[in-house]
């Protein structure tokens, strides 16, 4: 049985959103990123909360990316 993980690492959550690394590490600087988790030095995002995150900056034209 294939189970979804309750949180991933950075490197998997940047495959899952189609993120870089590094831009989810300045997101996480800035406050604007995906929310996660910190245990220890460890980051952790949930799936859930990823795919939320992604579905809240869809837009459907160029004039509505700057109204997001």
């Amino acid at each position: 049985m294939n189970q979804v993980p309750i949180a991933v690492d950075e490197k998997t959550a940047a495959a899952l959103t189609g993120v870089s690394v590094s831009s989810l590490q300045k997101m996480r600087m800035r406050g604007d990123g995906p929310p996660y988790a910190k245990m220890g030095q460890r980051v952790r995002y949930q799936p859930d909360a990823l795919r939320r995150w992604v579905e809240q900056h869809v837009v459907r034209s160029t004039s509505e990316q700057h109204a997001a």
